[in-house]
């Protein structure tokens, strides 16, 4: 026989209300941020069109072509710099995996603010000449190349993570980039292959786990990126005066990032339509033709801009990185601090030759977090 017992609702005194009203007003102002700062251009997202192999090509009468029927001006996107972008902002997104092994529990909840700063590349010309960089304020006109871009990336995270029993638990990330119009989500999930043991020969025993996690952007629209990373942690709580509980940790963690751009127009100070004096795409009701394809009707004859607004090959890259980290409780508050430095060179990291050579001479990646939050 199953019974049935309903407890009373506990009023929610000031100060837990307090607690539960905060991670709200997080939320609302890293959504102002985002929404802002999408409705102006900012110093380091992203400007693909400026990643081309020859730069004259944004020039008049330059990157001249001849493909058969006379020169043409096209420009080429640059694939290799594009992977090295990727490879920049994918490690500043990627999941910190800043958890003890040891779950929350089956009745435990966790909210947190967190810290990331990722390092970055500042001298790379990919970097000077791909991110947007400030715009004059007197005349309002975009800068040609970044001059100022930063040793550090910042990525400021709101992480909540619940236990399910078993071991098992997930975990939410909400975040925004720094400088950027870049708003970063994704989801973790652990499960804690042992765990719990204080006491008897188990006692000595580390906890251990296994994760996953995912980050992925919006607000830019010419670059999409996504981050997956499995991880390995193990760690060991430390009780201290009863009341508090230190824990350190260590882990490996193995990361695919995976970059997209978006249609790239190469040469965006030149108006295709007008250079080619547009009359109308060529199909019925526009033209009179026996090749009515939809491709643009042009008077002037004029058309080779038309094949400066391409796609850059996909980026599929690997990173591999160790990360050691410490986590202290007092009763709610929970405060702690990790950094994660790269095994082996980003090239080495690749499975493909071309990968390989794309990421040559590109430096390992260093990274700390912080975070404070409250347990419940």
């Amino acid at each position: 026989m199953l019974a049935f017992s309903v407890q009373p609702r506990p009023v929610a005194t000031s100060a837990s209300s307090g607690w539960m009203r905060w991670p709200v007003l997080v939320l609302v102002v890293l959504g102002m941020l985002g929404a802002s700062s999408r409705a102006r251009a900012e110093s380091m997202d992203v400007a693909l069109e400026r990643l081309v192999t020859d730069p004259t090509c944004h020039t008049a009468g330059g990157g001249a072509i001849d493909d058969g029927n006379g020169s043409v001006r096209r420009c080429f996107p640059d694939n290799d710099a594009f992977k090295r972008l990727v490879n920049q902002y994918g490690m500043a997104i990627a999941p910190t995996a800043m958890y003890p092994a040891r779950t929350t529990g089956y009745g435990g909840f966790e909210i947190a603010l967190e810290g990331a700063y990722s390092s970055f590349n500042s001298g790379a010309d990919y970097l000077r000449l791909g991110t947007r960089g400030s715009t004059d304020p007197s005349t309002g006109s975009a800068a040609t190349e970044n001059l100022s871009v930063p040793s550090l990336m910042q990525l400021y995270s709101l992480r909540i993570r619940k236990g399910f029993g078993f071991g098992l638990e997930t975990g939410l990330s909400f975040g925004y980039l720094t400088s950027t119009s870049i708003i970063a989500g994704g989801l973790d999930l652990r499960w804690a292959l042992l765990e719990g043991f204080r006491k008897g020969p188990l006692g000595a025993l580390p906890d251990i786990a296994v994760a996953g996690g995912v980050r992925t952007i919006t607000g830019s629209s010419a670059m999409q990126l996504t981050t997956v990373a499995p991880s390995a942690v193990m760690s060991k709580p430390i009780s201290i005066a009863q009341s508090g509980v230190l824990t350190p940790w260590a882990g490996y963690q193995y990361l695919w990032l995976f970059g997209d751009s978006g249609i790239i127009d190469l040469t965006p100070a030149t108006d295709a339509l007008a250079e080619c004096g547009f009359a109308g795409p060529n199909q019925p009701g526009f033209s009179t033709g026996p090749n009515q394809d939809g491709t643009p009707l042009c008077t002037s004859g004029e058309s080779d801009d038309f094949n400066n607004n391409v796609v850059f090959s996909p980026a599929r890259l690997e990173r591999q990185r160790l990360f050691i980290g410490v986590n202290y409780r007092y009763e709610m508050l929970t405060v702690g601090g990790q950094l994660m430095f790269e095994l082996v060179d980003p090239a080495v990291s690749q499975d493909s030759a071309d990968d390989s050579t794309a990421l040559e001479d590109e430096p390992k990646s260093v990274a700390f977090a912080l975070q404070v939050g409250a347990f419940f």
